[in-house]
């Protein structure tokens, strides 16, 4: 894959393919309006069906999710160190790909200790089953193993793999979960908090509504056993663009950031969206458009991603440092935040 223009990555890399709706942020997917359109390299390469049709309502995925095997060695291809976003165009932790799908993905990344991968899913609970597996390093060597004994990859590549997946969590490998309002944060960070990772993100974009995360950065320690006492180490936060872009308030972003700074956690905001308001300003770039009652911010940048556009201080994007390790040189950020 090239080079993306996702700002808190550098890459993306989609092994798998497809995916299916789970929440309502998942209405205006950028995925699914894009393998709606047919395109060949957005179709199943075993059959020629697409992932995702056109239909009177717009764009639906059609739920076929596959492991696209010619992308697997992606990675590996490359020996400079660099970010990747697996799947920007499916989840990984879908329930229509076999565990061993997933155990190829993972025993990839742990090939490539060169490379960070951040992963991200709606499927929180599976992804916290799938580690909570007690075999699953044993899994995930066997496919290394395999991929040894028919000279795919050599032994030495082999040994260090191996070790690396029985080490615990993979040091570059983050798992985060989406959220886009209070009730799918409180459905899907616990099951985050839970999973091990070196380190856990969420992106809260597109965000739909208000997210408290204090319970989730700053945990009641009366509440939780030794074992449980985690919290996340970085928040991304967005609004919506593209087609039907939804409103954002970017007093939800202030509040995030203010709640991240107070307990050392990273903030990245990526972008304001098409259609940021803010309830009372007299300043000149702020319009109002009629038929909600909210004051917008007047952008040019149809994505509300252009930092001069915003207020001073929504001018946030920091990277977490991984515990035991350093932010890697190619990721791009303004600060880097201790976890």
């Amino acid at each position: 894959m090239g080079k993306t223009t996702i700002s808190w990555t550098e890459h993306t890399w989609n092994p798998t393919r497809g995916c299916s709706r789970v929440s309502e942020g998942c209405r205006n997917c950028y995925a699914e309006r894009m393998a709606a359109r047919g395109l060949p390299g957005l179709k199943s390469p075993a059959t020629g069906e697409p992932f995702a049709i056109m239909t009177a309502s717009g764009p639906r995925w059609t739920g076929k999710v596959e492991l696209i095997e010619s992308m697997l060695d992606i990675p590996l291809r490359r020996k400079k160190p660099t970010t990747y976003f697996v799947n920007s165009m499916s989840d990984l932790f879908h329930e229509s790909l076999p565990d061993e799908s997933i155990d190829r993905v993972f025993a990839v990344m742990a090939l490539c200790p060169q490379h960070t991968f951040q992963v991200l899913t709606k499927r929180a609970e599976r992804m916290r089953d799938y580690w909570g597996n007690p075999e699953r390093a044993a899994l995930i060597r066997d496919v290394l193993n395999d991929w040894a004994d028919i000279g795919k990859i050599t032994q030495q590549q082999c040994i260090a793999a191996c070790a690396a997946i029985s080490g615990g969590p993979l040091p570059k490998v983050w798992l985060g979960v989406s959220v886009e309002d209070q009730p799918t944060a409180d459905a899907r960070i616990p099951h985050l908090l839970r999973t091990p990772a070196a380190v856990r993100f969420v992106s809260y974009e597109p965000a739909l509504g208000r997210v408290n995360f204090e319970p989730f950065i700053c945990p009641d320690h009366r509440d939780h056993t030794p074992s449980q006492l985690t919290k996340l180490d970085w928040v991304i936060v967005g609004g919506e663009s593209g087609p039907g872009a939804r409103p954002f308030d970017i007093a939800w972003a202030r509040q995030t950031i203010a709640q991240c700074k107070a307990d050392g956690v990273a903030c990245f905001v990526k972008q304001i969206g098409a259609r940021p308001y803010i309830g009372h300003s007299l300043h000149k770039q702020i319009h109002h458009r009629t038929g909600d009652g909210n004051l917008y911010l007047k952008l040019k940048d149809r994505k509300g991603g252009d930092m001069a556009e915003w207020p001073e201080d929504l001018r946030v994007r920091e990277m977490p440092r991984p515990r035991g390790g350093l932010v890697p040189a190619t990721v791009r950020c303004v600060q880097q935040v201790e976890i």
